[in-house]
């Protein structure tokens, strides 16, 4: 996927189904019911892989409608808007996997990047102990790494190996995060190598261990009450469905949106040949003529065409001028699947 389809699509970077499975051998889930969360579920495809065979009531927020339909039935609750938007009690949340938007966002007069701004708001959602998976480029990690060095312990990094994920030099960082006493027990120097060891990360990206199939190793996540999510922000969708309905989107819209002019019937006069180019490129014109295999689609508009031609000089010097004009063009598709182009 394109990074321009990606923003039509709100940015939306879908985790390979492969990786995702190798993402739930990293994890040990608990026998007890426990709530888990991701702020940026798409389609839900990837949450349910890396949840699946466990206890968990899968929370989702999701800014796309359709997408956030889809996902609905795999989660026990969906919040449909902006993750930014929505807020939950603090330490709500044993699991977080979290792949949040790759771009850029404005702050009042500065720019940010996504990633730390959805790590930012969500991470203290996690209690003490729990466990954050988190896809971003590896590049990306320096915007993260104050978060990451100081709030989480046992941080893992892999290197993800489907094709879609080298692609974006996609990495996972895993880590638990920690109790409020083990970060006021940190030394600042315990900070500065773990801030160093991610904002060198996209350096380092090819020598990075790749995502194993199998992990000995595993994080246990604990297991925890339900969580609660509300959404504060304005519901967009119900908005636009309202709005059609609306006297004043109404009243705009013969303004902003006016329907065109449908002129009927013949002149009084026939027209000349330059009124008839006029009206012709107007678009007046254009429509279905003809029958059988006659039968066509005529749309007439002008164009500007630039001439290039050279002059000499009496000293010799070549001097190119352009000039330009406008013609008339005919575009013609007949019913035969013929087309023609005539100026």
């Amino acid at each position: 996927m394109s990074r321009l389809t990606a923003k039509i699509r709100c940015n939306y970077y879908p985790l390979p189904l492969r990786e995702a499975e190798r993402i739930r051998n990293l994890v040990r889930f608990p026998a007890e019911p426990f709530s888990a969360l991701d702020p940026c579920v798409g389609e839900g495809i990837a949450f349910a892989a890396i949840t699946r065979d466990s206890s968990a009531r899968r929370y989702g927020i999701e800014l796309d409608a359709y997408r956030a339909e889809q996902a609905a039935p795999m989660l026990t609750k969906i919040i449909q808007g902006n993750c930014l938007e929505t807020h939950c009690p603090v330490e709500s949340f044993a699991l977080i996997f979290e792949n949040p938007p790759y771009d850029w966002a404005l702050s009042a007069n500065t720019r940010e990047r996504l990633e730390a701004v959805f790590l930012n708001h969500t991470f203290r959602w996690l209690i003490p102990g729990g466990v954050l998976l988190l896809v971003i480029p590896a590049e990306r990690a320096a915007e993260c790494a104050q978060v990451l060095a100081s709030h989480f312990k046992r941080c893992r990094i892999f290197r993800l190996g489907d094709p879609e994920s080298v692609r974006y030099r996609q990495v996972l960082i895993a880590g638990v995060r920690r109790t409020r006493r083990e970060r006021e027990q940190l030394r600042d120097r315990e900070i500065s190598e773990g801030r160093l060891l991610f904002t060198t990360l996209g350096r380092e990206y090819e020598r990075l261990a790749e995502l194993p199939d199998f992990c000995e190793d595993p994080y246990a996540v604990p297991p925890t009450g339900p969580a609660t999510l509300t959404f504060k922000g304005l519901p967009l969708d119900e908005l636009e469905d309202l709005i059609q309905t609306s006297l004043a989107s109404r009243q705009a819209a013969r303004i902003l949106a006016p329907q065109p002019t449908v002129i009927g019937g013949r002149p009084l006069t026939p027209l000349h040949a330059g009124q008839v180019g006029l009206v012709a490129c107007s678009g007046l014109i254009n429509g279905i003529f003809g029958s059988g295999e006659e039968r066509h689609i005529a749309a007439w508009k002008s164009k500007k065409v630039t001439t290039k031609f050279t002059e000499e000089e009496a000293d010799g010097t070549t001097i190119i001028r352009e000039r330009e004009r406008f013609v008339h063009e005919l575009s013609i598709v007949f019913a035969t699947g013929e087309t023609g182009t005539l100026e």
